[in-house]
């Protein structure tokens, strides 16, 4: 498997605890067929099977007939799962209350997560691209500032509140790098971030 790493750009307040979650998606799709859609507020949709759709994850919904207000036809269209069951997608930012009666059909479509069972990983902050200093380093080891949460496929990054009162660049690069149990190493994302000058100090 080869990945590109995604490019997110990220801020800093500092003074402030930092707290990130990213999810990584693989590039196999999964689909599973709708079988009611409720008119409320959030939205509840209920499929024909289980979907294993982890909470927080991206999809979307497409070929549904009656309720054709919740379609969504271009691929950059995604609703979030905010809470699941096994058969069950609660909505949280989506009124369906004054839509059209669901009727039939639909599918929901949705990349599948990575596996990421122990993987280990490793966050890395410079000032510019050709720094040999790191303004600050984080691990998956415990207590270290990463946590992998293969149940809920999340990767949390956090730097507390005593390390970023210290920070002092007005801008910086950085990437996050995932292991594999077998040693294959992932670039998954790189950006920048951008240091918000602490007010209250």
């Amino acid at each position: 498997m080869s990945i590109t790493p995604a490019r997110i750009n990220l801020k800093i307040y500092q003074g402030s605890t930092f707290r990130e979650t990213f999810r990584w998606e693989s590039q196999t799709k999964a689909y599973v067929s709708i079988s009611n859609i409720s008119k409320s507020a959030p939205c509840i949709i209920t499929t024909s099977n289980t979907h294993n759709i982890p909470t927080s994850w991206r999809f979307r919904v497409t070929d549904v007939a009656g309720m054709n207000q919740i379609n969504q036809t271009t691929e950059d269209q995604f609703y979030l799962a905010n809470t699941v069951t096994s058969n069950t997608i609660t909505i949280n930012a989506l009124n369906s209350i004054n839509f059209n009666n669901y009727t039939s059909g639909g599918t929901i479509s949705y990349n599948v997560p990575v596996s990421l069972a122990n993987f280990t990983a490793i966050f890395q902050m410079r000032e510019n691209i050709n720094s040999t200093t790191t303004l600050k380093q984080l691990t998956s080891a415990p207590n270290q500032g990463i946590v992998i949460d293969d149940t809920n496929k999340l990767i949390t990054i956090t730097i507390n509140a005593t390390d970023t009162s210290n920070f002092n660049f007005p801008s910086a690069v950085y990437g996050l790098e995932l292991t594999s149990p077998t040693g294959e190493v992932f670039s998954l994302i790189t950006g920048t971030i951008s240091l918000i000058k602490e007010i209250v100090r």
